[in-house]
């Protein structure tokens, strides 16, 4: 369902992504997980056709990216790193217009938008405009576009930051629920703990260039420590300053 084949990305003389090569079978949820600057966006603006590779290829729903953008974002749900809002629009208002984009019949759009509100916990805010509401409430927002026109695969950046605790939940059910359903899904996160309950494989990038790839059945070892080893090896050293010499 999602598939790249030596996909790289530069910027001048910065590679952001290098020689990318993996598989997502259709159904299943692959978190994409790596530090800070390490091409996580870029590759997710690439298989979305948001960006143009440097080389490469790639093809989701069984479409070539490049040959087919159009095609490929009409059958895709993107929460995309800047979320996509429009400050004077209200959070109804962008769910509504999302419709019209996707030519969704009225009734319907209205049935999913109203459960989408409820779930999510966005019915009493329904009217606040994007500029005036928390991370987590455009957050949810952007999220409640991605779902709302039924797509066959879903590309979400950093899904699960800034969401509350309760919300966080049901947005892993409804993933679990669409990837059971045929939806394929494919994200990034910081927070490893939801990803390792929700994933079916996992995908580590370090500095452009994969670290891992594998099914969840297949880590040896806890995702955290993998990570760890793999993708981002933490700083240690003492702060003997933070706890001595205070008078």
């Amino acid at each position: 369902m999602i598939s790249c084949h030596q996909l790289t990305k530069r910027f001048g003389a910065v590679t952001a992504v290098n020689s990318l090569s993996l598989e997502v079978s259709k159904g299943s949820i692959c978190a994409f997980l790596g530090p800070n600057g390490a091409g996580k966006s870029t590759t997710v603006k690439m298989l979305s056709g948001l960006l143009t590779p440097t080389s490469g290829r790639a093809s989701v729903c069984g479409l070539d990216v490049a040959a087919h953008p159009v095609e490929v974002k009409r059958r895709i749900g993107v929460l995309p790193e800047n979320l996509g809002l429009f400050d004077d629009l209200t959070i109804q208002e962008h769910l509504f217009l999302t419709a019209e984009i996707y030519g969704l019949a009225k009734q319907e759009a209205r049935s999913r938008i109203e459960q989408l509100l409820r779930m999510l916990g966005l019915a009493e805010s329904r009217d606040t405009f994007a500029g005036h509401g928390s991370h987590g409430m455009r957050k949810k927002t952007a999220f409640a576009m991605a779902l709302l026109p039924n797509p066959e695969a879903l590309f979400l950046d950093e899904p699960f930051e800034a969401i509350d605790p309760a919300t966080s939940k049901i947005m892993r059910e409804i993933l679990v629920s669409a990837a059971a359903r045929g939806v394929t899904v494919f994200l990034t996160s910081h927070i490893l703990s939801v990803a390792e309950r929700i994933a079916h494989q996992f995908v580590m990038i370090r500095g452009g260039t994969i670290v891992w790839n594998s099914l969840a059945a297949e880590l040896p070892r806890p995702l955290e420590d993998l990570y760890l080893e793999l993708a981002e090896p933490p700083v240690s050293e003492q702060l003997e300053w933070l706890t001595s010499g205070r008078s």
